[in-house]
Protein backbone atom coordinates (compact mmCIF):
# COMPACT_ATOMS: atom_id res chain seq x y z
CA UNK A 1 0.00 0.00 0.00
CA UNK A 2 1.32 3.42 -0.98
CA UNK A 3 2.12 6.05 1.63
CA UNK A 4 -0.71 8.27 0.36
CA UNK A 5 -3.18 5.40 0.87
CA UNK A 6 -1.95 4.94 4.43
CA UNK A 7 -2.41 8.65 5.08
CA UNK A 8 -5.95 8.55 3.67
CA UNK A 9 -6.84 5.53 5.79
CA UNK A 10 -5.39 7.07 8.95
CA UNK A 11 -7.23 10.31 8.22
CA UNK A 12 -10.48 8.40 7.83
CA UNK A 13 -9.85 6.47 11.07
CA UNK A 14 -9.14 9.73 12.87
CA UNK A 15 -12.39 11.19 11.55
CA UNK A 16 -14.43 8.18 12.72
CA UNK A 17 -12.77 8.19 16.14
CA UNK A 18 -13.46 11.90 16.57
CA UNK A 19 -17.14 11.34 15.77
CA UNK A 20 -17.33 8.49 18.30
CA UNK A 21 -15.48 10.55 20.92
CA UNK A 22 -17.73 13.56 20.38
CA UNK A 23 -20.85 11.41 20.69
CA UNK A 24 -19.46 9.79 23.83
CA UNK A 25 -18.86 13.21 25.42
CA UNK A 26 -22.40 14.31 24.55
CA UNK A 27 -23.97 11.15 26.01
CA UNK A 28 -21.66 11.42 29.04
CA UNK A 29 -23.01 14.92 29.72
CA UNK A 30 -26.55 13.55 29.42
CA UNK A 31 -25.58 10.71 31.73
CA UNK A 32 -24.19 13.12 34.30
CA UNK A 33 -27.48 15.00 34.21
CA UNK A 34 -29.59 11.83 34.54
CA UNK A 35 -27.39 9.76 36.88
CA UNK A 36 -29.09 10.85 40.08
CA UNK A 37 -32.54 10.04 38.64
CA UNK A 38 -31.31 6.68 37.34
CA UNK A 39 -29.79 5.72 40.68
CA UNK A 40 -32.89 6.81 42.60
CA UNK A 41 -35.07 4.81 40.20
CA UNK A 42 -32.93 1.70 40.73
CA UNK A 43 -33.12 2.17 44.47
CA UNK A 44 -36.91 2.57 44.33
CA UNK A 45 -37.28 -0.67 42.36
CA UNK A 46 -35.85 -3.28 44.75
CA UNK A 47 -35.28 -6.64 43.11
CA UNK A 48 -35.11 -8.69 46.32
CA UNK A 49 -36.39 -6.35 48.99
CA UNK A 50 -34.96 -3.20 50.45
CA UNK A 51 -31.16 -3.05 50.62
CA UNK A 52 -29.66 0.07 52.15
CA UNK A 53 -26.82 1.64 50.17
CA UNK A 54 -24.18 2.62 52.70
CA UNK A 55 -21.12 4.75 51.93
CA UNK A 56 -17.84 4.17 53.73
CA UNK A 57 -15.89 7.09 52.32
CA UNK A 58 -16.68 10.61 51.15
CA UNK A 59 -16.00 9.69 47.52
CA UNK A 60 -18.21 6.58 47.25
CA UNK A 61 -21.31 8.50 46.16
CA UNK A 62 -19.34 10.56 43.63
CA UNK A 63 -17.65 7.47 42.15
CA UNK A 64 -20.96 5.65 41.69
CA UNK A 65 -22.46 8.79 40.16
CA UNK A 66 -19.59 8.96 37.65
CA UNK A 67 -19.69 5.23 36.91
CA UNK A 68 -23.41 5.45 36.21
CA UNK A 69 -22.86 8.33 33.78
CA UNK A 70 -19.96 6.49 32.12
CA UNK A 71 -22.02 3.30 31.71
CA UNK A 72 -24.92 5.30 30.28
CA UNK A 73 -22.57 6.93 27.75
CA UNK A 74 -20.89 3.61 26.85
CA UNK A 75 -24.26 1.92 26.31
CA UNK A 76 -25.52 4.55 23.86
CA UNK A 77 -22.14 4.84 22.15
CA UNK A 78 -22.12 1.16 21.12
CA UNK A 79 -24.42 1.63 18.07
CA UNK A 80 -22.42 4.70 16.98
CA UNK A 81 -19.18 2.70 17.16
CA UNK A 82 -20.73 -0.08 15.07
CA UNK A 83 -22.11 2.38 12.53
CA UNK A 84 -18.81 4.23 12.17
CA UNK A 85 -17.00 0.91 11.70
CA UNK A 86 -19.48 0.03 8.96
CA UNK A 87 -18.97 3.42 7.27
CA UNK A 88 -15.19 2.93 7.42
CA UNK A 89 -15.22 -0.50 5.72
CA UNK A 90 -18.10 0.32 3.35
CA UNK A 91 -15.85 1.51 0.44
CA UNK A 92 -14.23 -1.93 0.38
CA UNK A 93 -17.55 -3.78 0.22
CA UNK A 94 -19.79 -4.54 -2.69
CA UNK A 95 -23.26 -2.98 -2.72
CA UNK A 96 -24.91 -6.25 -1.59
CA UNK A 97 -22.32 -6.78 1.15
CA UNK A 98 -22.83 -3.23 2.34
CA UNK A 99 -26.60 -3.66 2.53
CA UNK A 100 -26.35 -7.02 4.30
CA UNK A 101 -23.84 -5.75 6.88
CA UNK A 102 -25.92 -2.73 7.96
CA UNK A 103 -28.66 -4.72 9.80
CA UNK A 104 -26.00 -6.15 12.12
CA UNK A 105 -25.83 -2.78 13.91
CA UNK A 106 -29.39 -2.60 15.34
CA UNK A 107 -29.40 -6.37 15.97
CA UNK A 108 -26.14 -6.17 17.95
CA UNK A 109 -27.46 -3.24 20.00
CA UNK A 110 -30.78 -4.98 20.65
CA UNK A 111 -29.02 -8.15 21.82
CA UNK A 112 -26.80 -6.07 24.10
CA UNK A 113 -29.89 -4.47 25.69
CA UNK A 114 -31.54 -7.89 26.06
CA UNK A 115 -28.38 -9.22 27.72
CA UNK A 116 -28.31 -6.28 30.15
CA UNK A 117 -32.01 -6.74 30.97
CA UNK A 118 -31.74 -10.50 31.47
CA UNK A 119 -28.68 -10.24 33.69
CA UNK A 120 -30.16 -7.39 35.77
CA UNK A 121 -33.68 -8.74 36.25
CA UNK A 122 -32.89 -12.49 36.43
CA UNK A 123 -29.24 -13.30 37.16
CA UNK A 124 -28.39 -10.47 39.57
CA UNK A 125 -31.35 -11.11 41.95
CA UNK A 126 -30.42 -14.81 42.09
CA UNK A 127 -26.84 -13.93 42.95
CA UNK A 128 -27.94 -11.48 45.64
CA UNK A 129 -30.35 -13.96 47.24
CA UNK A 130 -27.66 -16.62 47.35
CA UNK A 131 -25.06 -14.26 48.85
CA UNK A 132 -27.54 -12.94 51.45
CA UNK A 133 -28.46 -16.50 52.48
CA UNK A 134 -24.77 -17.32 52.85
CA UNK A 135 -24.13 -14.25 54.96
CA UNK A 136 -27.14 -14.98 57.16
CA UNK A 137 -26.12 -18.63 57.60
CA UNK A 138 -22.89 -17.56 59.32
CA UNK A 139 -24.60 -14.89 61.41
CA UNK A 140 -23.00 -11.94 59.60
CA UNK A 141 -24.46 -8.46 60.00
CA UNK A 142 -25.61 -7.27 56.56
CA UNK A 143 -24.25 -3.82 55.81
CA UNK A 144 -23.76 -3.28 52.09
CA UNK A 145 -21.59 -0.51 50.68
CA UNK A 146 -22.86 1.21 47.57
CA UNK A 147 -19.46 0.88 45.88
CA UNK A 148 -19.30 -2.91 46.41
CA UNK A 149 -22.96 -3.26 45.42
CA UNK A 150 -22.44 -1.70 42.00
CA UNK A 151 -19.07 -3.37 41.46
CA UNK A 152 -20.84 -6.71 42.00
CA UNK A 153 -23.66 -5.64 39.69
CA UNK A 154 -21.30 -4.64 36.87
CA UNK A 155 -19.34 -7.90 37.20
CA UNK A 156 -22.54 -9.78 36.39
CA UNK A 157 -24.32 -7.50 33.91
CA UNK A 158 -21.45 -6.61 31.57
CA UNK A 159 -20.19 -10.19 30.88
CA UNK A 160 -23.75 -11.39 30.26
CA UNK A 161 -24.45 -8.49 27.90
CA UNK A 162 -21.28 -9.34 25.94
CA UNK A 163 -22.25 -13.04 25.88
CA UNK A 164 -25.56 -12.11 24.22
CA UNK A 165 -23.57 -10.80 21.23
CA UNK A 166 -22.79 -14.42 20.29
CA UNK A 167 -25.42 -14.65 17.48
CA UNK A 168 -24.09 -11.54 15.73
CA UNK A 169 -20.49 -12.79 16.00
CA UNK A 170 -21.36 -16.22 14.57
CA UNK A 171 -23.45 -14.72 11.77
CA UNK A 172 -20.69 -12.31 10.84
CA UNK A 173 -18.02 -15.04 10.81
CA UNK A 174 -20.34 -17.17 8.65
CA UNK A 175 -20.94 -14.26 6.32
CA UNK A 176 -17.22 -13.76 5.66
CA UNK A 177 -16.66 -17.51 5.26
CA UNK A 178 -14.64 -18.26 8.41
CA UNK A 179 -17.40 -20.49 9.81
CA UNK A 180 -19.60 -23.11 8.16
CA UNK A 181 -22.48 -25.19 9.55
CA UNK A 182 -20.14 -28.21 9.58
CA UNK A 183 -17.56 -26.38 11.72
CA UNK A 184 -20.27 -25.18 14.10
CA UNK A 185 -21.69 -28.70 14.50
CA UNK A 186 -18.23 -30.18 15.10
CA UNK A 187 -17.45 -27.54 17.73
CA UNK A 188 -20.80 -27.87 19.52
CA UNK A 189 -19.51 -29.99 22.42
CA UNK A 190 -16.62 -27.59 23.02
CA UNK A 191 -19.04 -24.66 22.90
CA UNK A 192 -21.27 -26.39 25.46
CA UNK A 193 -18.32 -26.85 27.79
CA UNK A 194 -17.27 -23.20 27.39
CA UNK A 195 -20.82 -21.95 27.96
CA UNK A 196 -21.25 -24.20 30.99
CA UNK A 197 -18.03 -22.84 32.49
CA UNK A 198 -19.18 -19.29 31.71
CA UNK A 199 -22.56 -19.92 33.32
CA UNK A 200 -20.94 -21.40 36.43
CA UNK A 201 -18.69 -18.36 36.76
CA UNK A 202 -21.62 -15.94 36.51
CA UNK A 203 -24.30 -17.80 38.48
CA UNK A 204 -24.42 -18.86 42.15
CA UNK A 205 -23.12 -22.37 42.89
CA UNK A 206 -26.54 -23.97 43.18
CA UNK A 207 -28.12 -26.10 40.47
CA UNK A 208 -31.26 -24.01 39.80
CA UNK A 209 -29.36 -20.74 39.40
CA UNK A 210 -26.67 -22.43 37.34
CA UNK A 211 -29.24 -23.91 34.93
CA UNK A 212 -31.11 -20.58 34.77
CA UNK A 213 -27.98 -18.97 33.33
CA UNK A 214 -26.41 -21.82 31.36
CA UNK A 215 -29.56 -22.98 29.56
CA UNK A 216 -30.29 -19.53 28.00
CA UNK A 217 -26.65 -19.32 26.86
CA UNK A 218 -26.87 -22.75 25.21
CA UNK A 219 -30.22 -21.87 23.61
CA UNK A 220 -28.64 -18.67 22.33
CA UNK A 221 -25.82 -20.72 20.79
CA UNK A 222 -28.25 -23.16 19.16
CA UNK A 223 -30.34 -20.32 17.73
CA UNK A 224 -27.11 -18.78 16.40
CA UNK A 225 -26.13 -22.07 14.75
CA UNK A 226 -29.60 -22.39 13.19
CA UNK A 227 -29.62 -18.86 11.80
CA UNK A 228 -26.00 -19.18 10.62
CA UNK A 229 -27.01 -22.37 8.77
CA UNK A 230 -29.85 -20.53 7.02
CA UNK A 231 -27.49 -17.76 6.05
CA UNK A 232 -24.87 -20.21 4.76
CA UNK A 233 -27.41 -22.06 2.60
CA UNK A 234 -28.69 -18.74 1.20
CA UNK A 235 -25.11 -17.74 0.36
CA UNK A 236 -24.57 -21.10 -1.38
CA UNK A 237 -27.76 -20.67 -3.46
CA UNK A 238 -26.67 -17.19 -4.53
CA UNK A 239 -23.23 -18.51 -5.47
CA UNK A 240 -24.79 -21.30 -7.58
CA UNK A 241 -27.08 -18.83 -9.36
CA UNK A 242 -24.10 -16.61 -10.16
CA UNK A 243 -22.23 -19.60 -11.61
CA UNK A 244 -25.23 -20.56 -13.74
CA UNK A 245 -25.59 -16.99 -15.05
CA UNK A 246 -21.87 -16.85 -15.89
Amino acid sequence: MEQEDWILHLTEVRKRLLIVFAWFIVTLCVGLYLSSDILLYLKSQPLIGEIKWNVFSFTDGLMIYMKCAFLFAALFTVPVVLYQAWVFVKPGLTESESRSALPYIPVAFALFIIGVSFSYWVVFPMMMRFMIRMNQSIGAVETYGIDRYFAFLFQIVIPMAIAFELPVVLLFLTKIGLLTPQILKMSRKYAYIALTITGSCISPPDMISHLSVTVPLILLFEISVLVAGWQWRAMQRVAKLNLIED
